[in-house]
Formats: structure tokens, C-alpha cells, sequence
């Protein structure tokens, strides 16, 4: 069984003002793979969603067709059953039951030398060769 990503993409294409525009815009996005719906929100923004949506990929094609395009968001849809079989989580109902919470060790900041992760310093020096003297007689 293959888990796969159903997710939602909201973007905003800046230059569609017109029906045509919106039309082009609706019709990329149509034909990116993974893509279940495709949505138009208020004038400007079309909304995504699918399986593995490349949001990058997406939004570069529509760029390329219509102009200036921004990614607003990328959300992870998750269906209701799998928020409906969630257990909660062992600890949490044994601190709940004992009503003691258990101190947490302290872990000391890490301090390191600010150079001690440093690039290495490179030296060069350019070599070039003696100038060619364009008279071959002398």
C-alpha cells in the first residue's frame, strides 16, 4: 500500500484580469499529474488539490503562460477518518492519570569557538606567464 500526499495549493497569479486569462490559467493546471480539482478564488487566486501536486513546478508553468504568480500556501489535507482513528498518546494519559509530571533533564547549550566550524582559508596567487614580445626579428 503507497501512501500518497493529498494536498491543497493556493496560488495568486497577478495578471489574470480577464475570462482568457483565467481559462489558460484553469487549463495548465488541469494538466499538471496528480491534480483531482481546480477551484477560482475572489479574482485572482486558483485553488489545487491532489496527489503530490509539484506546487514549483506548477507555478513556474502558469508564470511562464500568464506572468507574475505566487505560491500563498501548500497544506496538507487530512482525511476525517484518520483524525477520527487517532489514539491519544500513551504518556499524556499516564501524566493525566498520576496527575505528577516527571522533571524533564536539563541538556546543557552546546558552546563551540566561532571559527571552530569555519571554511578553511584558501591563498592563491595568480601566476601568469612573461609578456610575448610581438616582434620576432630581435
Amino acid at each position: 500500500m503507497v501512501l500518497t500526499l493529498q494536498q491543497k495549493v493556493v496560488i495568486k497569479i497577478s495578471s489574470m484580469c480577464c475570462e482568457k486569462s483565467r481559462k489558460k490559467a484553469l487549463k495548465i493546471a488541469a494538466i499538471e499529474p496528480g491534480v483531482n480539482t481546480i477551484g477560482l478564488e475572489g479574482d485572482n487566486q486558483i485553488i489545487v488539490t491532489g496527489e503530490d501536486i509539484d506546487a514549483a513546478c506548477l507555478t513556474l508553468k502558469i508564470r511562464k503562460k500568464l506572468g507574475w504568480t505566487d505560491i500563498i500556501s501548500v497544506t496538507p489535507i487530512i482525511p476525517e477518518k484518520k483524525l477520527e482513528e487517532r489514539k491519544p498518546d500513551p504518556k499524556k494519559v499516564e501524566e493525566k492519570k498520576g496527575g505528577e509530571k516527571k522533571p524533564e533533564p536539563v541538556v546543557p547549550p552546546i558552546s563551540y569557538h566561532p571559527h571552530q566550524c569555519g571554511a578553511p582559508h584558501i591563498y592563491w596567487a595568480e601566476v601568469r606567464d612573461p609578456p610575448v614580445d610581438p616582434c620576432t626579428i630581435m
